[in-house]
């Protein structure tokens, strides 16, 4: 398997890869595997296909590269602040574990950088342990207008919400099990949302509100104890999250198949 820096590699066909693939070999310090630049290539020049590019405004792979700061490099949007991570907690294939309750991942993304009825969050989760949000805001005292995916201790109860009115009591159960691999919701209207899980779509009717303004977090501070793996997150405004979740998908696979 050839090395080579993604600056030199002419199967980087998109500036916005190139930019990004050029930054996280520089964090790196050492080149990547041509098929993880590729993989990321594909992904970008994929989503830009099918629309949803510009509706991604903070994400992070956090994956492929071969260093926890080349994996903490952001895609889109503002780097992201953490503490408490350490190499040990990143795999480049499955991603960033959080395996202590020390620890912080901050996006630097507000949960209401954007509009009230224009908002998705996304993750790759590729292990869950322990009940917790793996992407989510922190909600002020009645949590009204709160984004969160959480997930219930054993996995049981799987509640998306993004944006909702009335605080932690409205929360709906969206599948049983854990919801690995891609996880999504998506709000384009003040009403309803639809979420993602295990490849299905569940429209959720609850009503939208702005409260919450606080900054989203990967692996929320709401939970502390929780345990789980993440490789990629996304936010941002509205989009199709079966488009995502296809995309995200062959990206995680590919990167998985490309490493040694």
């Amino acid at each position: 398997m050839t090395l080579v820096w993604a600056s030199g590699y002419n199967g980087i066909t998109d500036p916005d890869a190139q930019t990004y693939l050029a930054a996280v070999e520089t964090a790196d310090g050492q080149a990547i595997e041509g098929e993880v630049a590729l993989a990321i290539n594909d992904f970008v020049v994929g989503c830009k296909d099918d629309g949803i590019w510009d509706a991604i405004k903070a994400s992070c792979i956090l994956a492929g590269a071969r260093t926890l700061s080349g994996a903490l490099v952001p895609l889109k949007g503002t780097a992201p602040t953490v503490s408490g991570f350490t190499s040990s907690d990143y795999n480049r294939e499955t991603g960033l574990a959080k395996t202590v309750d020390a620890t912080s991942f901050d996006t630097n993304r507000s949960n209401t950088a954007d509009p009230q009825d224009n908002q998705h969050l996304s993750v790759w989760v590729s292990d869950f342990t322990y009940r917790g949000s793996l992407l989510g805001s922190q909600g002020t005292v009645s949590f009204n207008g709160q984004s969160q995916l959480y997930q219930s201790e054993n996995g049981a109860n799987t509640q998306p919400k993004i944006h909702v009115a009335g605080g932690a009591s409205k929360v709906t159960q969206i599948a049983s099990g854990v919801a690995l691999n891609f996880w999504g919701t998506s709000r384009d209207n003040s009403s309803s949302y639809v979420s993602r899980a295990n490849s299905v779509n569940y429209t959720l009717n609850h009503a939208s509100a702005f409260d919450d303004a606080s900054n989203l977090e990967v692996f929320s501070s709401l939970y502390p104890t929780m345990r789980a793996r993440t490789a990629f997150y996304s936010i941002g405004e509205s989009l199709d999250l079966a488009l995502l979740d296809t995309r995200v998908s062959a990206l995680i696979t590919a990167i998985g198949a490309a490493i040694p």
